[in-house]
């Protein structure tokens, strides 16, 4: 079994492992478990003698405290699963040896090129190994680079008895990518006070914020008639939710906002003439913001449907997750010993917010608060995926450090 970052990286990317939101099933898919099967395998190659695969698709494994003082338990966190947004299948890893700057053309489709103008990372990465995909499926950067490197890091740890630790739990999800990552996990078995997820981008950064986020599902009952005699008497579903989709605001959407601005944004239609519906998400740093979206929301909606009086509408909000620095503010050591680590990898420590969210958002809510921690992946859910191999050596002298740190903190 080889051990460095890279090699563990090239092996899991090629195992399909895409989650699946129509499936009803923990985990989603099946296929999720083949990945967890070789993580367990390389787990107890390297001693961690715990290690297991759950029936609903969780790896556990515990790396031991070597020290007799008492530590705070800590966990790295990182999802198997690959985003439903491209293909998995057929992982075909390229790696760029030495990058010498420029845009990378992918070698499977020439209509897939990593351009600089649209990853201005690429300019840091010079003399960088890249790893791509053909262009044909997307890489599993996120986050099967987060678990090559807490696989690397926990080897690490094992093999070498001089860095001091304490008890440090490893968690791998299935299902982060449809939000149901941490649906099943087992806190009381994982047994830890405070984690980290491996998940986010550039090297060096650490998140300790999320959107908040929520569902809402509209669904239109409008009234239908054969169209022949349809004059004065048809409302017809499928343009109603047309009329609403117009009418959302041009300013609030992902493609018009950045930084703290929150969006509502549509991701799915369905109609007849009776009967349509729109599923949207809304994003917002602050809970009240949130909310004002929704408002604005609803009464777009109540202004569409007085337009047609025969009709009527449901609408059903969902809460899918909250902003984690309102729980990670109360424990400020467990940013702050994250940051030392990255300083001592030989970083500059950049602290940040996530346009999106982790299993870490959740976590925080269920009483593991849980920031996120570079992986060193790019373009994430696209064919044009790409991550530096120092990048991960990086983030795994992170993890070890971080070990350390928390150790000499205790």
């Amino acid at each position: 079994m080889t051990d460095t970052v890279l090699d563990r990286f090239l092996r899991y990317v090629v195992i399909d492992t895409q989650s699946d939101p129509a499936s009803s099933t923990q985990p989603s898919t099946v296929k999720q478990k083949d990945l967890g099967r070789l993580l367990v395998d390389e787990l107890l190659t390297i001693g961690l003698s715990d290690a297991h695969l759950d029936e609903h698709g969780y790896v556990y494994a515990t790396v031991p405290s070597n020290v007799d003082k008492a530590v705070p338990v800590i966990c790295f966190c990182s999802h198997m699963d690959t985003a439903p947004d491209f293909t998995g299948t057929n992982v075909k890893p390229q790696i760029v040896r030495d990058y010498g700057g420029g845009d990378i053309q992918l070698a499977g489709d020439n209509k897939q090129v990593i351009r600089v103008s649209e990853n201005p990372a690429l300019i840091d990465q010079i003399g960088h190994d890249i790893v791509t995909t053909d262009g044909t499926t997307l890489l599993g950067a996120d986050d099967k680079a987060g678990i090559a490197e807490i696989m690397t890091a926990a080897q690490i740890l094992m093999d070498n008895a001089d860095i001091k630790h304490g008890t440090i739990k490893l968690l791998f999800t299935p299902d982060e990518e449809i939000g149901r990552g941490v649906d099943k996990v087992d806190l009381t078995k994982l047994g830890a006070q405070f984690a980290y997820t491996m998940d986010g981008e550039t090297a060096g950064h650490i998140e300790d914020e999320t959107f908040s986020a929520d569902g809402v599902e509209i669904t239109i009952e409008g009234v239908a008639i054969h169209p022949g005699f349809a004059k004065g008497k048809m409302e017809n579903a499928i343009k109603i939710a047309g009329a609403i989709i117009d009418r959302l605001p041009k300013n609030v959407a992902p493609e018009t906002t950045d930084g703290r601005e929150g969006f509502i944004h549509p991701t799915g239609l369905t109609g007849s003439m009776e009967k349509a519906a729109i599923g949207l998400i809304v994003r917002d740093f602050e809970e009240a913001g949130l909310a004002d979206k929704e408002k604005c929301l609803e009464a777009l909606v109540q202004d569409v449907m007085a337009d047609f009086p025969g009709s009527s509408y449901t609408f059903n909000v969902k809460q899918q997750y909250r902003n984690m620095k309102v729980v990670l503010d109360r424990h400020p050591q467990i940013v702050e010993n994250a940051i030392e680590a990255i300083r001592r990898a030989g970083m500059s420590p950049v602290r940040g917010s996530i346009r999106g969210g982790t299993d870490g958002s959740r976590l925080s809510f269920m009483g593991l608060p849980c920031p996120n921690i570079f992986a060193g992946g790019h373009a994430f859910h696209s064919p044009r995926e790409w991550i530096s191999r120092q990048d991960m050596d990086k983030a795994v002298a992170t993890l070890v450090e971080l070990a350390k740190v928390w150790e000499e903190r205790a």
